[in-house]
């Protein structure tokens, strides 16, 4: 039986064991190792008790460790932010996308403009497609995904080397004395 003193000591020891159980649906998602929605792609909400059922929009970021994506300008809602006045910024509410569970989606067929299921196929010249169930149609990759998310860093400091012929330059020079001990 826990008492109020030896839940008292149990914490100031370093407090209780966290709990690492993985939630079913991360667990679930986990398993899956083919997607077919990617970053940039057209979806449309499928599920009929979704408020914002049979809209269309473009994925903006995968969430593959939840299964889940978010979609632009779908599943809004308003995020409180908290005044912070050593900085002076005021409170402010901001409107947001939320996630939504990947099975709620479905890709859009290119021809028909129709939420459609997705067949893999593997092209003459070896390329691998994603195929349209409904239309047949060749759903091809966004262009989207050619870009880097995170633009690497173009800034130039005092220890990049300026000079392109100082690059193959040799700068290091072994000391006689220890080429001898290696022979």
């Amino acid at each position: 039986m826990a008492t109020r003193a030896g839940l008292m000591r149990q914490l100031m020891k370093g407090g209780f064991p966290k709990r690492t159980e993985i939630k079913p649906a991360n667990r679930e998602a986990a398993k899956k190792t083919n997607w077919n929605i990617l970053r940039g792609d057209t979806v449309q909400v499928i599920d009929r008790k979704h408020p914002e059922f049979g809209k269309q929009g473009i994925v903006k970021v995968v969430d593959r460790k939840r299964d889940r994506v978010i979609v632009e300008g779908l599943n809004t809602s308003p995020k409180h932010l908290k005044p912070d006045p050593d900085r002076g910024l005021a409170g402010r509410t901001i409107v947001t996308e939320r996630s939504i569970h990947y099975s709620n989606v479905n890709l859009v067929d290119p021809v028909t403009g129709l939420p459609t299921r997705i067949a893999r196929k593997i092209l003459e010249d070896g390329t691998k497609v994603r195929v349209a169930k409904k239309s047949g149609a060749i759903i091809p990759r966004p262009e989207i995904l050619s870009q880097r998310r995170k633009p690497k860093s173009a800034t130039v400091t005092s220890s990049d080397t300026a000079d392109i012929d100082a690059v193959w330059e040799v700068s290091y020079v072994p000391k006689p004395d220890i080429i001898m001990k290696e022979a």
